[in-house]
């Protein structure tokens, strides 16, 4: 083990672990689908700025992109859309989604459905709203994904995205494991790789999480698969290339009096909490 993952192991015993849904899950507390059911309100607090959770799903068909074990599109469900469509790459959330939609009497408005986000198995102009809650920094291929979610959505639907920039203290997504913030920053993704796989080894989903967060390249290089580093800068450029002028566009600070620093070029990408959009189409 090189020293430079001892010294990070080493400090991550100063740092309190947050909370988080595959550790609670882990320990029988609750399911991730019902942690995300109960955060559903969460979800969509940003958008609530601008628009009414009536206007995003009362009596719309509505597709959750990248939903996990659809815990939130249980939520969307229950207030009032019509049909949510919960779409996610790992099949082996559909039962647990499943269950907790017989579980909430919502089987008859609810539908789990294995795709990828640029691929997805819907006609053109079918769709009323798309909603993509931490979803961006996962999918791999944004731009493709964009253009998809464009073409099933009918004239005049709307697609809600929110995500956390990779810049953020915890955009790594590790603080299942590692729980120092911006450490992403501050160790390469070697060490970052063989300190989770060390901080995860005795845990009983150990081989599960390994499997879900790391991949290897052709030349066997283990790497964080399941993020795409997605920035701020990043995003808007795909924005810019695919001609999308947002109907709504703001950058949330980590804290009100942090704002200051989320308009200084540089240094921003670390002190926004998360990035919000709407797109009309």
């Amino acid at each position: 083990m090189m020293i430079r993952t001892k010294l990070l192991i080493a400090a991550n015993k100063l740092f309190r672990a947050p909370i988080h849904p595959f550790n609670m899950q882990s320990c029988g507390i609750k399911t991730y689908a019902q942690w995300q059911y109960e955060r559903g309100a969460d979800t969509i607090a940003f958008f609530l700025e601008k628009y009414t959770a009536a206007e995003m799903f009362a009596d719309k068909t509505v597709a959750d992109i990248g939903c996990g074990a659809a815990g939130k599109s249980l939520y969307y469900a229950a207030g009032g859309a019509k049909k949510v469509i919960g779409v996610e790459i790992l099949e082996k959330y559909c039962q647990e989604a499943q269950r907790l939609a017989a579980d909430l009497g919502l089987s008859d408005k609810f539908e789990f459905v294995c795709a990828n986000a640029a691929q997805l198995p819907f006609e053109s102009g079918s769709i009323d709203t798309v909603i993509m809650n931490d979803a961006m920094e996962h999918v791999e291929d944004p731009e493709g994904t964009l253009q998809e979610i464009l073409r099933v959505l009918k004239k005049g639907g709307r697609l809600y995205v929110n995500f956390p920039p990779y810049h953020h203290p915890f955009g790594a997504h590790l603080s299942d494991a590692i729980h120092i913030p911006w450490v992403h920053m501050l160790f390469s993704e070697k060490v970052l790789v063989q300190a989770y796989k060390r901080l995860v080894a005795r845990l009983p989903d150990a081989d599960e999480r390994i499997r879900f967060r790391i991949a290897k390249k052709p030349d066997n290089t283990e790497y964080f698969s399941y993020i795409n580093h997605m920035t701020i800068k990043r995003f808007k450029k795909i924005l810019n290339k695919l001609h999308i002028l947002p109907a709504y566009y703001y950058e949330a600070p980590l804290r009100r009096v942090l704002q200051p620093l989320c308009k200084i070029a540089g240094v921003k990408e670390m002190f926004v909490k998360m990035v919000v959009c709407v797109i009309e189409k």
